[in-house]
């Protein structure tokens, strides 16, 4: 076929069979060998080493006082995420709100709450009926209609989750900023267009678009929440996994083995929360990346050489006129 000819409609475009040869790598197989036998040696060393106290490990993998407190544990990281998420993400609409008033009261939220450790703020927060003995309701410079104490109203597990959730609320927020801000700009003023308020633009356009970029991140955040949960002993709050451990290791003197069993628990729950990300990310990432449809390819071993054969074929047909 001459240069610069049309070909006839109908003809099936298919690339010559590219017989690839797998490259060799030597010296990365050398480098994970041993890696390989460092690893196997680490636990074989691990199993015999006398100060782990395998046996203790197994004795209290599964005591009612450690399985209780990695049930509290597994509250607080639930309660106090689902508070922030809610939290994170009417702070991030108000950041980007065009009220002043409402950029201005989200943006010093963020300045105090990430300025300021979350160990500090959860000692404020076990110190709040020093600060208030009294929760008042009424109206401001008259006597309140309401006057409960503070210690009745709130108890340390409350105390820690609403430090926690107000702690975390603040990098929610800048989570779900970022990922707003990821969606073009063409949807917002396309909403606009179609006589959309913000509120709903956001809403029913920007947010949902957004998931794809929020979801990874956030998830990251629950199982940060998860340890953090070990610091609630500021508050006081001594019935999650960490300081449960660490008081039954006072009575044993068995610090090492009960910190092992406080690991597991961590990352069995760790690793439930990481397989539960997995299937978020991919049911948001739904039409992103996906193999082309107007494009198949094959790959198959050729018999006599052994050689890979990768074939691609396109079912796109040239229109007419066409180069």
């Amino acid at each position: 076929m001459a240069r610069g000819s049309v070909p006839p409609i109908g003809t099936d475009y298919t690339v010559q069979a590219i017989r690839a040869v797998r490259l060799r790598h030597p010296i990365r197989n050398i480098i994970a060998a041993i890696i390989i036998v460092f690893i196997a040696a680490f636990i074989y060393d691990a199993a015999l080493r006398p100060a782990f106290g395998w046996p203790t490990v197994a004795k209290y993998l599964f005591d009612r006082r450690i399985a209780e407190a990695a049930f509290n544990t597994l509250q607080l990281t639930v309660y106090s995420m689902a508070i922030a998420i809610v939290l994170g993400l009417l702070l991030a609409v108000m950041r980007l709100s065009p009220n002043p008033v409402f950029m201005s009261i989200s943006w010093v939220y963020l300045w105090v709450f990430r300025g300021t450790p979350v160990y500090v703020q959860l000692t404020f927060w076990g110190l709040l009926a020093v600060i208030y003995p009294t929760i008042d309701l009424g109206l401001p410079f008259v006597h309140p209609f309401i006057s409960i104490s503070t210690d009745q109203a709130l108890n340390v597990f409350q105390l820690a989750v609403i430090g926690l959730a107000l702690n975390e609320a603040a990098y929610i927020a800048e989570i779900v900023r970022a990922g707003i801000l990821s969606v073009d700009r063409g949807q917002e003023e396309a909403s606009t267009a179609l006589g959309m308020s913000w509120f709903q633009t956001m809403r029913r356009v920007i947010i949902p678009q957004s998931m794809r970029v929020i979801i990874p991140p956030v998830g990251n955040e629950v199982i940060s929440m998860l340890k953090t949960t070990s610091l609630v002993t500021a508050v006081p709050y001594s019935f999650d996994l960490f300081t449960r451990s660490r008081d039954i290791s006072a009575e044993t003197f068995t610090p090492i083995p009960l910190f092992l069993v406080a690991s597991i628990w961590y990352l069995l729950f760790t690793s439930i929360l990481m397989v539960g990300q997995y299937f978020l990310e991919k049911r948001f990432a739904r039409g992103v990346g996906d193999v082309r449809p107007d494009r198949v390819t094959t790959k198959g071993a050729n018999a006599e050489t052994g050689e890979i054969e990768t074939v691609v074929r396109s079912t796109d047909r040239p229109k007419e006129g066409g180069l």
